[in-house]
């Protein structure tokens, strides 16, 4: 209810302001609902190593933005340790799927963890995952998924070790992979504003604006953010990797929509 008072009282103070509008702006910094397959997810012991990490990766706060749903399929791009492939297995269940997605350039460049994806496949816990491994400008799925999902890694896709991917070209068939009202999620590193990506090859940044341009422009719609990432610390400046910074990047999430 305590939610519903704050956007009430924003709505009434903030000339303009619609109560919609408010929720929206709002949707990460108020008390929200956490669906129980959410938790469930979260929680399940097969992860337990992961646990430690959960509260400064707002694991559940992603989960609930990226609105994935039991019997869903989930295409997940590079998906590292497998961090989030663990807690979309246990929500999406044995009537959904997880598709974990490894560009052949990317693999050549992070072997070990291409092999904890395929071990993780191999594990009937995660009956429901398979991995799936491509040329980086030539993405497809096996069936149309509801949501496809990046974090930190939308920025890899233009540089030279991926090929110089065009950005354009590879919303286009993120677009194409999706069912129609699908979502795609995109979590990465903030670089200055009006920067374009100057930075993606060299401080591992992407200037959120020109990713929201180039994914509006194949036809998705812009379908929320949350700033429960946002660092306002953070420089913008330094490499991500920087032991200054490293593991508390300013990072915007940003939903879009497939219209239906």
């Amino acid at each position: 209810m305590r939610s519903i008072h704050v956007a009430l009282l924003a709505a009434l103070i903030i000339p303009g302001a619609t109560l919609g509008q408010t929720a929206q702006t709002n949707h990460m910094q108020a008390v929200h609902f956490v669906p129980p397959y959410v938790k469930a997810a979260v929680n399940d012991p097969a992860r337990a190593q992961d646990a430690s990490n959960d509260a400064r990766r707002k694991i559940t706060d992603i989960m609930v933005f990226s609105e994935v749903k039991p019997g869903q399929k989930v295409l997940e791009l590079i998906p590292g340790s497998g961090y989030f492939t663990r807690v979309f297995s246990g929500i999406v269940g044995a009537q959904g799927h997880v598709y974990a997605l490894w560009p052949n350039e990317y693999a050549k460049e992070d072997a070990d963890n291409v092999a904890t994806s395929d071990k993780l496949a191999a594990d009937t816990h995660y009956a429901n995952v398979s991995v799936l491994k491509q040329p980086a400008a030539q993405l497809t799925v096996p069936d149309s998924v509801d949501l496809v999902f990046t974090s930190q890694n939308y920025h890899d896709y233009p540089d030279a070790f991926m090929g110089k991917v065009d950005p354009v070209a590879f919303d286009k068939q993120v677009y194409a992979a999706l069912k129609p009202g699908g979502l795609f999620v995109v979590v990465d590193h903030v670089a200055p504003a009006g920067s374009g990506m100057a930075d993606t090859d060299t401080l591992h940044r992407i200037d959120p604006e020109i990713v929201k341009k180039q994914v509006e422009s194949v036809g998705f719609v812009f379908a929320g953010e949350s700033n429960v990432l946002r660092n306002p610390n953070d420089p913008h400046t330094i490499k991500v990797f920087d032991s200054s910074i490293r593991g508390h990047t300013d990072q915007f999430i940003y939903r879009f929509r497939k219209p239906k």
